[in-house]
């Protein structure tokens, strides 16, 4: 499958599981849930969803926990929504890289912010001169 059709199919699974956990979904523990994005096997036989959710750690593992429970009922809705061959087997994960992306931020800061009197002792130092 040419990388274009598997991106589209990862973008319509996308769009529908957020839809079904929006509206379909009655678990409660599952909370203020984003899917951010969708991997698909080659032979569509797993989809691998990355998901957020508001709030602690605590309340993303017990958002997971909910999701794995009703990953049955999401994948039935699912199939029906889709024409494919084969609905794929869903693998619910937290996706870490909002917050890898602000430790990341945080460090660039950092160094940032320690090179600042270095460039302001610099400076005093040319204009003494």
């Amino acid at each position: 499958m040419s990388s274009v059709k598997q991106k589209r199919l990862e973008g319509i699974i996308r769009k529908n599981i957020s839809d079904i956990i929006q509206f379909e979904v009655k678990d409660a523990d599952v909370g203020f849930v984003t899917i951010t994005d969708v991997e698909v096997s080659n032979d569509h036989s797993y989809a691998k969803v990355y998901c957020t959710f508001l709030g602690k750690n605590a309340r993303a593992q017990a958002g997971l926990r909910a999701l794995n429970r009703a990953k049955g009922f999401i994948r039935s809705a699912l199939s029906q929504r889709l024409s494919i061959r084969r609905t794929p087997e869903l693998i619910f994960v937290i996706d870490e890289t909002e917050e890898h992306g602000r430790h990341i931020d945080e460090i660039i800061r950092q160094i940032h912010k320690d090179d600042e009197p270095q460039t302001e002792t610099a400076e005093d130092s040319e204009s003494e001169e």
